[in-house]
């Protein structure tokens, strides 16, 4: 489980730097994972797959966000939260990881690069998020 928790960094980080910047995600994908030389074949595959499928769906997942976290904007959101909404909620979709595992990491996330209220905000969303899913 460390490989996937370290590969979750590297997507953050590389969303991150995609957001605030606007650089090519397959640069920056490539830039970072330079500071990842552990990550087997398959964790990197992993990564890329979050990261890709992150950047090809964003406007479907920021949607998403807008539905559960309903007093912030998705433009007037912290990048670090936003990011790690985005690639949780994908994970969520489109992962292969149980949703607690899914949330735990996200939240795990938050309390490293987020602020005191990330955390909780993080979980929040991801919780509404969830509950929606189950409603349908």
């Amino acid at each position: 489980m460390k490989g996937r928790r370290l590969a979750r960094q590297l997507v953050l980080q590389v969303l991150y730097e995609v957001d605030v910047t606007a650089h090519n995600p397959a640069n920056v994908f490539e830039q970072c994972l330079s500071n990842y030389s552990e990550l087997s074949k398959q964790t990197i595959d992993f990564a890329h797959y979050i990261v890709q499928g992150v950047i090809q769906t964003t406007a479907e997942l920021d949607k998403g966000i807008e539905k559960v976290a309903t007093e912030w904007p998705v433009e007037q959101m912290a990048v670090i939260d936003r990011n790690i909404l985005r690639m949780a909620m994908f994970e969520l979709q489109h992962g292969d990881a149980p949703i607690k595992v899914v949330i735990n990491e996200a939240v795990e996330l938050a309390k490293t690069f987020g602020s005191d209220s990330s955390r909780r905000f993080i979980n929040g969303a991801l919780g509404a998020h969830v509950s929606e899913r189950d409603d349908v």
